[in-house]
């Protein structure tokens, strides 16, 4: 049976349409539609439910050790507040989950991981724990949404010391008052734009969520569903657990080389990694040339031989365009190359490009 979020009744009343997700009941959009939310993230604001991410604290004398070991960043190097993207490997190198991680003190770290890798993350954390190491999952008592847009700070601000607020790119900020409510705050997201994602106790959930409609309602935030987070995301060249990577694609075909770090001492599937050398496929982008539109698990063509398979595609609203991202052979990955992609038996003409597709000005 699918959980609920904290948020589940508000998504309800204010007329989300339900679909199961990871294991939750969450909204893929709402009525404005998929294309007005996912425009108001880029123009002004838009307000997401991600409370379905798993939350995980590491606390101990050998908690970073243990995180040195677990993932593929490096971490002893972070000063409280920083934020930094990793990627938990298995032996073989390929990806078990790509996650956040941030440190809140000298020996206490936040790990923010998958909703759908939840449970399997966490069993394969433990099973890894190094000495003097606490690992809890504290995903159930966590509320999250994630304040997304270039107008995101206005709206915050009017709620909070705007002093308060992190101020790089993947920092946070710990104890911050939201209207009252007590709130870690990061300047992250998974949408290409400006904006914070923030935690509070469940409880606070739907305080914290009426709060930020209310402030945010001049500048025209509105609700965001899954849909729009989707489409975002892939406007945005980000990648997607099940989609750009699994547990038999490395992090360096997944073109995630930047939170990898093979000079380290050790990591679980480092040397798998070392092992396996240049990747023989990589990541790449393409924007469709011919009519139709690509989608994910599609098989991607140069004539007659088969160099890869799409891993998403959609019509991206804010660009016009048809995009989607492939693992391809490494062979025919250069921007510019021509390529044909089998949708149902159809052959429609793509060109690869530079990603990310959409940068914010």
């Amino acid at each position: 049976m699918e959980r609920k979020t904290p948020l589940y009744d508000i998504h309800v009343s204010e007329g989300g349409k339900i679909v199961p997700f990871a294991g939750y009941l969450l909204p893929v959009q709402y009525e404005t539609g998929i294309i007005a939310e996912h425009e108001a993230v880029r123009t002004a604001a838009g307000l997401f439910d991600v409370s379905h991410m798993g939350e995980v604290v590491f606390r101990g004398p050998g908690a970073l050790a243990t995180l040195e070991h677990l993932i593929s960043n490096r971490y002893a190097d972070m000063s409280i507040g920083r934020v930094r993207y990793g990627v938990l490997c298995n032996e073989r190198g390929g990806c078990i989950d790509d996650l956040i991680v941030y440190r809140l003190g000298e020996e206490e770290w936040l790990v923010v991981v998958n909703a759908s890798n939840r449970e399997k993350d966490v069993a394969h954390m433990q099973a890894n724990l190094l000495p003097d190491t606490i690992c809890e999952d504290i995903s159930d008592s966590i509320a999250q949404v994630a304040l997304q847009g270039p107008r995101s700070r206005e709206i915050l601000a009017r709620l909070c010391d705007e002093s308060a607020l992190p101020a790089r790119y993947y920092s946070c900020a710990q104890h911050v008052d939201i209207a009252g409510i007590d709130a870690l705050v990061s300047q992250t997201g998974y949408t290409g734009e400006f904006g914070y994602e923030i935690y509070v106790d469940a409880a606070e959930g739907p305080a914290l969520w009426k709060a930020l409609r209310e402030a945010g309602d001049e500048d025209g935030l509105i609700p965001c569903g899954l849909g729009a987070r989707d489409t975002l995301r892939l406007e945005a060249s980000m990648p997607l657990y099940g989609h750009e990577m699994d547990e038999d694609t490395s992090p360096l075909e997944a073109g995630l080389g930047l939170g990898v770090k093979l000079d380290k001492d050790e990591f679980i599937g480092r040397d798998a990694l070392i092992a396996a050398g240049e990747p023989k496929r990589v990541r790449i982008g393409f924007e469709v040339v011919g009519r139709g539109i690509v989608r994910e698990h599609q098989d991607v063509y140069v004539g007659d031989t088969l160099v890869g398979h799409t891993t998403s595609g959609t019509f991206a609203p804010h660009l016009k365009r048809a995009i989607a991202m492939a693992l391809v052979d490494v062979d025919h990955a250069a921007e510019g190359t021509e390529l044909e992609v089998d949708v149902r038996g159809r052959r429609i003409g793509v060109r690869i490009v530079d990603m990310p597709f959409y940068r914010r000005s």
